[in-house]
């Protein structure tokens, strides 16, 4: 006690004495700095204090940072902050409405807020300010310049549900505009304060678009790619972020309409004019002969050949389409060379031309196919003399773009182009110059068409499909004589020693008959499948099956015992004259099967090699689906495995060559004969002229085949 007494003493003697604690004389000198507000938010939104106010659908939060000056961070006194809020408006009859509230007191740097009560205005401008107090002083009111006072308006109601309209697609109207054929659609609603709509076509496209002026209408353009009903969903947004109920507004559009101008050139041989099936007849220059070959598996029956002299081409008095809105032109080709410059068709001007299909051929690069419209040219595609090709070149006014499709692929970069409306005659074979007619067609011509309309997605594969042939299906159900029978009575493949057929066991009841396997094995399709021994068991043609410098699909059904596949093993090959042009075997050391093709009839010559990882009994020890497409028109080659391809199954094959030697099953060409003996079971081998589609594929390796509609 004495001790307490005595600092205590102590310390008065000092005051008395001026000697002053640091910190006491501090706080005894320092000037109270006021607090500061910033941050000011009304969420969900933020502080409007400009000419519009923030609107809100739900009862907003006030927000405020407060903040209090270094200087008054006095040691031992750290300075507690309480804001401030009011908010005010001007209630129906013109009378100010405020009210206020305070937040508990927190240190500095802190986020102040409070929630607005439910009993506030709707469709009311409230104006709202906050300020801080630091125990001592308060702040300037946010509103107080330079600053201003937030404003918002809670809006408690969703905007009307839009009423959608269409000149083009009338609702419940059967059936109107069609594929390809752009239409409006109006969304209109009753609220004066939807700023937005948001629509969605089912199974389509969807977006937003904004009215001119809030609460007008908008409209958007939309083509159909397919008929038959569609529905357009939309809902309108107001200000404040509300969603009005959906609109549905179902439509019905017709199917594609045909061309506005369309030549077959399968006349007569001898005729001086193309027939129209649209359109105007077309004359026929003294270079242009009828009766030429058609593409395989197109649904033509002949073309016209032109010589490529100043004779070869057809023309009309008029245009085909009207180029200064939404076209397309298209035809089928086949170039007698590919290094020069030929004109498929073209559009006169005055001066030149509207627009043009073509082979370009410059003197230091590939050559390539063109569609120009106007000074805009897009090139894509590999033209190969003697090959057919399907061009296709579009313009859309409404996206502005011009695109090139060659094979049914998009092929360069679609551009920005605009429309050349033209009025002069309609060129095949030749295109108008300074000079006059140049760059003449040499080679054959077939299905010229003009559309005055969007030639739609599916539409443009439809057109350059070429619908593949069967050559032969061999299921190995039976045997006769050393050969086993082409399921449509075509040519018999020949079986080797070490090849037999084995077929599905009679039924029988185990118990009942000794000889009936407990067991049965059955076979990988239908009533039997081929057995071969590794050693010198295959079957073979006597001719090749598929012609493997055009496209072609090869499908068949293989499994190998895991015990057994120790080497490389080949199911299906033709040969050349020094190698195979391809192989279809199993790999072990990679655990694939393989697609190898190479690119010469050389021996050593450069392989394309495509695979798939499977195991060699396939994935359920039933066998694997194995198929192999070669697709000319695309360069490219896929092999598949039980229906499926992938990036490492797919390559680019430059140019086929054509085989001379027969199909074999189960054996390969090798450097000192034959060899790659297949042991195993091989079933539905199936051969096709042309290359099926990916979602045919998926068809092969079953007794029937793939529907090719």
């Amino acid at each position: 006690m004495r001790k307490r007494h005595a600092l205590l003493g102590s310390c008065l003697a000092a005051l008395v004495a001026g000697t002053v604690v640091p910190s006491t004389a501090y706080a005894a000198e320092q000037v109270n700095l006021p607090p500061a507000v910033q941050d000011l938010q009304a969420q969900p939104g933020g502080c409007a204090s400009g000419d519009e106010p923030e609107y809100v659908r739900s009862f907003p939060v006030l927000k405020a940072r407060l903040t209090d000056p270094v200087e008054d961070d006095r040691v031992g006194y750290p300075e507690q902050l309480t804001a401030e809020f009011e908010i005010w408006w001007s209630d129906p009859d013109g009378i100010e409405q405020r009210r206020s509230w305070t937040t508990s007191p927190t240190y500095v740097d802190r986020v102040h807020s409070i929630t607005l009560p439910s009993d506030i205005p709707s469709e009311t401008v409230i104006s709202w300010h906050v300020r801080a107090n630091d125990g001592v002083a308060y702040s300037p009111w946010s509103s107080e310049a330079p600053g201003a006072a937030c404003r918002f308006v809670y809006d408690g109601e969703s905007p009307a549900a839009p009423v959608v309209s269409s000149p083009e697609y009338p609702a419940e109207t059967y059936w109107a505009g069609g594929v390809g054929i752009y239409g409006s659609f109006t969304m209109d609603s009753s609220s004066a304060d939807v700023v937005e709509y948001r629509y969605t076509f089912l199974g389509g496209p969807s977006g937003t678009v904004r009215p001119a002026e809030t609460g007008g209408p908008a409209t958007i353009r939309y083509v159909p790619l397919s008929r038959g009903p569609k529905t357009l969903s939309v809902q309108a947004l107001d200000r404040a972020g509300r969603m009005s109920m959906p609109t549905n507004y179902t439509f019905h559009p017709n199917a594609a309409s045909a061309p506005v101008s369309r030549w077959k050139l399968d006349d007569e041989a001898g005729s001086a004019t193309a027939a129209a099936e649209a359109g105007e007849a077309a004359r026929a220059g003294r270079g242009v002969t009828f009766g030429g070959p058609a593409p395989s598996g197109a649904p033509l029956s002949s073309t016209a050949t032109l010589d490529g002299s100043r004779h070869a081409f057809l023309t009309t008095d008029s245009p085909a389409v009207d180029s200064g809105r939404t076209f397309a032109v298209g035809a089928w080709v086949r170039p007698a060379r590919d290094d020069r410059s030929m004109t498929v068709l073209s559009q006169d001007t005055a001066s030149g031309a509207a627009y043009a299909l073509a082979l370009e051929a410059p003197r230091e690069a590939s050559a390539s196919y063109s569609f120009t419209l106007g000074d805009t040219k897009i090139s894509g595609g590999a033209p190969e003399a003697g090959e057919w090709a399907y061009l296709l070149g579009l313009y859309d006014t409404e996206t502005g773009y011009a695109q090139l499709f060659v094979n049914g692929h998009e092929v360069g970069t679609k551009t920005e182009a605009a429309p050349v409306r033209a009025d002069g005659a309609f060129q095949i074979g030749r295109i108008l110059g300074p000079h006059g007619y140049r760059q003449r067609w040499h080679g054959e011509i077939g299905d010229v068409r003009a559309y005055d309309r969007l030639v739609v997605p599916s539409e443009v594969t439809e057109l350059a499909r070429r619908k593949p042939r069967l050559l032969g299906h061999w299921s190995f159900s039976t045997a006769d004589d050393g050969t086993t029978p082409e399921n449509g009575g075509g040519a018999s493949l020949r079986l080797a020693p070490g090849a037999s057929i084995y077929r599905a066991p009679d039924f029988c009841i185990p118990d009942v008959d000794p000889d009936c396997p407990t067991w049965p094995r059955y076979p990988l399709v239908g009533d039997g499948h081929l057995e071969l021994d590794g050693e010198s068991g295959h079957v073979a043609l006597d001719t090749p099956v598929v012609d493997t410098g055009d496209s072609f699909t090869l499908g068949v059904v293989a499994r190998i015992e895991q015990d057994d596949a120790t080497r490389p093993m080949t199911v299906l090959s033709q040969a050349g004259e020094h190698t195979d042009a391809f192989k279809l075997r199993y790999d072990p050391a990679r655990y694939a099967w393989q697609l190898i093709m190479p690119e010469r009839d050389e021996a050593g010559a450069p392989e394309t090699v495509v695979a798939q990882v499977e195991m060699p009994d396939g994935a359920n020890g039933d066998g694997t689906r194995l198929a192999v497409v070669y697709d000319d028109a695309t360069d490219t080659v896929k092999l598949f495995a039980d229906g499926y391809t992938n990036a490492d199954a797919t390559a680019h094959l430059r140019n086929g060559w054509t085989s001379s030697g027969p199909l074999q099953v189960g054996r390969a060409r090798t450097a000192d004969g034959w060899g790659e003996y297949l042991k195993g079971q091989v079933d539905e081998v199936q051969a096709y002229a042309g290359a099926l589609r990916d979602d045919d594929v998926i068809g092969l390796g079953w007794e029937t085949d793939p529907c090719l509609c």
